[in-house]
Formats: structure tokens, C-alpha cells, sequence
């Protein structure tokens, strides 16, 4: 049989190729995974509850309206509204099988084979790898994430400029001023601003992230992204939203409908619960993973092995490697097989990662960092 050659061309996940390696590996101490930005610890008991309660349920099974649970989407909507100090409707959310299907519709919605986003580089492989799918062409943002720089890739082909912030896989977030920016050039030239704000709870401060929902006139622009998997710890439950203007709601809602229909109504439920009971479960959680955050500073501080941090945040450390004359799947490959050490290489972030490797600090008890630097540094001796 023949398959879609957009499809073939797109290459293999980094997450399952760096995966693949684990089963391979010499050593005998227990792997230190820096790999996947997933929780990896319990949801919180009272949505524990609520999802076993769903599941005995006459209701609990069946599907849940198209756009998603009327009082998640109300719930949700009233706490965009208070944490951005904006107007956000009910009316404004779609809720998805989690945050990379709420891209997926959006990027569909807005763009057809051949148009073109711009995408702050390094960029998160899944929205490339969908782009690439659906022949959208990707035009990279590279560099520093300025509204300045972008205004001179648009073309008549430009759908839509693409941020995340926090970033993923840098873990840098961008100022309220700079996405204003961003969204007052989508203004101007008639295109959508995509933001993935997936890590947006795991910010350092609790001011709005930005303020672009209390502008008239928001949904003309904005389709903002949001995922329930981290800060909630239920990843597998597949709950995310898409947030955005009526008329983008409608469109996105046609594909939504052609590939899962509804997401899972026991992760809604479960969402819902999280959103109404679980604030303070979920304030002790995102100050824990700053904790971490704090221990991989101090650990990578002084560049052990010389491995450097660049830049962290949210969820990930973005680690220049010392080793310039090797291509850096080489070095997470023997990361993994000799030194137990689990983390994706920055080439799978698009042009720019060489010598970059993507941590998920956030994996770690804190008490693990400084085994990690030791890791490193054994690692680097080992090389020489």
C-alpha cells in the first residue's frame, strides 16, 4: 500500500526514540528520567474521588457535548477571567483531548496546505510534527521571541505566528509586553496569535501571564492554549482547552468532531473537580516544583562536566553540552546507556539545538540533582 507522504516524511518522536534506549542500558542504578515533562506524583485525593465516582456512574461513560462540559467551560472561563484580570465567556472554551489536540484543531482551523506560521525556535517537536502532517509550512522564529523580528517573515501566506510561554523546551516566559507585542502585529496584519500556555501555573509569579483578555476585541486575535495535565497530575485523562473568539470556536469545533468527537468525559470531570476544590493542593504543588527548580540551579551552577544551563523555568532546563565535536543524539545516547541519564536532545527542537539538551527537572526529587551533576561530571571524564 502507499501512505501520505507528509506523513512519512515526518520524523519519529523524540520522546519514543529516546525511550527505545532505556531497555538498553549497561548500568545497574536507577535511571534518573528527565525526559518527559509529566507529573510524577498522585493527583490530588479529592480528584481521586470524583473519577471514581464518574466511573460508577450511569453517565460516566457516555460522550460529553461537543464543545466540551457546560460547567468546566463556565468554571474555566471564570478562573481565565480572574488570574488574567480579563473577560474570558464560557462560550470562548472548547475543551480537548488535551493540549496538543487543542493545537492541532487550531492550526487546522487557521491554515491550509501550503499557508505558513511563524514559530518561536526551538519550538515544541509536537507542533512541528503536525504542521509538517498537514502541510503547513513552518517558518522559524529565531532568536529571541521579539514581535520586531517576526513583522519581517510575514508574507500573504502567514496564517498565524506560534509562542510558548512558559517555554517548552526552554522554560523561558515571555513578558505580559512582549506577547502585547506579538498580538498587536497579529492585529495588524490580519492573522491569529497561537499561544501554548500549557506551563503557565509554573510561572515564578502570580501576576497575569498577560493581558491581552481585557483588550475589546481579544478574540480576534488570541487563541490561547491550555492543558489540565500538569498542573492536575492526570495526563493520561487527555483534558486540555482551546480558548478563543466564537468564530474560531466554530471552526476548530468541525475537527474536533472528526477526531474524538468530545474529550473523555471522566477527564473533564476529574478537571472540573480539580478547578473548583483542589486550589490549595494545587498552589502546594506548583511551589514544590519550584523547589525543584531551585535544587537543579544550584546543582547545575557550576556547569558540572561542563555542561551549562542556558536558561529554565516551568518544567525544563535548556543544557548546552561540552562536547562540540560530537552531534548530540550521540551524547544522550551514551547519557542514557552509561550514566543512567534520561533527557531528550535539542535537535528535536528545530534548528539551533545542536549541543542543546532538553532537562525535565521537574521529574526529580530534589535530593536526586546532585547525583545528577555527579552524573554529569563522571559522564565528561569518562569522554576524555
Amino acid at each position: 500500500m502507499q501512505f501520505n507522504p507528509w506523513v512519512t516524511g515526518i520524523e519519529e518522536s523524540p520522546i519514543s526514540a529516546t525511550f527505545a534506549l532505556v531497555s538498553q542500558r549497561s548500568g545497574a542504578r536507577p535511571l534518573l528520567d528527565l525526559s518527559q515533562a509529566a507529573p510524577n506524583y498522585a493527583t490530588a485525593p479529592i480528584i481521586e474521588e470524583r473519577i471514581a465516582q464518574v466511573a460508577a456512574e450511569p453517565d460516566g461513560g457516555r460522550y460529553s457535548p461537543s464543545l466540551g462540559l457546560p460547567p468546566l467551560r463556565e468554571e474555566f472561563a471564570a478562573e481565565l477571567s480572574r488570574d488574567y484580570r480579563g473577560t474570558v465567556a464560557a462560550a470562548n472554551v472548547m475543551l480537548t483531548a488535551g493540549c496538543n489536540q487543542a493545537f492541532c484543531v487550531a492550526a487546522s482551523a487557521l491554515a491550509a496546505p501550503g499557508d505558513e506560521i511563524i514559530v518561536s525556535i526551538p519550538y515544541y517537536f509536537n507542533h512541528s510534527m503536525w504542521c509538517d502532517a498537514e502541510g503547513i509550512s513552518i517558518v522559524p522564529l529565531i532568536g529571541p521571541a521579539e514581535a520586531g523580528a517576526a513583522s519581517e517573515l510575514v508574507t500573504e501566506r502567514t496564517r498565524a505566528i506560534l509562542i510558548v510561554t512558559p517555554g517548552n523546551p526552554t522554560g523561558i516566559t515571555l513578558s505580559p509586553q512582549c506577547i502585547a507585542e506579538f498580538a498587536e502585529l497579529a492585529r495588524q496584519r490580519n492573522i491569529a496569535l497561537i499561544i501554548d500556555e500549557t506551563y503557565r501555573n509554573f510561572r515564578s509569579t502570580k501576576e497575569p501571564a498577560h493581558t491581552l483578555f481585557a483588550e475589546d476585541g481579544w478574540g480576534d486575535v488570541v487563541v490561547s492554549l491550555h492543558s489540565f495535565s500538569k498542573d492536575l497530575a492526570i495526563p493520561g485523562y487527555r483534558v486540555g482547552a482551546l480558548v478563543a473568539g466564537t468564530a474560531m470556536i466554530d471552526e476548530a469545533a468541525k475537527l474536533l468532531d472528526c477526531v474524538a468527537i468530545a474529550a473523555p468525559r471522566i477527564g473533564q470531570e476529574a478537571a472540573l473537580a480539580g478547578l473548583r476544590e483542589a486550589g490549595e493542593w494545587r498552589a502546594e504543588k506548583a511551589a514544590m516544583v519550584e523547589e525543584r527548580h531551585a535544587a537543579f540551579r544550584s546543582a547545575m551552577a557550576s556547569a558540572p562536566g561542563g555542561f551549562e544551563l542556558v536558561s529554565s523555568g516551568a518544567y525544563f532546563g535548556w543544557v548546552r553540552h561540552p562536547f562540540d565535536d560530537e552531534p548530540t543524539e550521540v551524547v544522550v545516547r551514551d547519557l542514557i546507556l552509561d550514566h543512567d541519564v534520561l533527557a531528550i536532545p535539542g535537535t528535536a527542537f528545530g534548528p539551533g539545538g545542536e549541543r542543546m539538551i532538553r532537562f525535565s527537572f521537574a521529574n526529580l526529587e530534589p535530593e536526586l540533582f546532585d547525583d545528577l551533576a555527579k552524573r554529569l561530571s563522571d559522564f565528561s571524564i569518562a569522554k576524555r
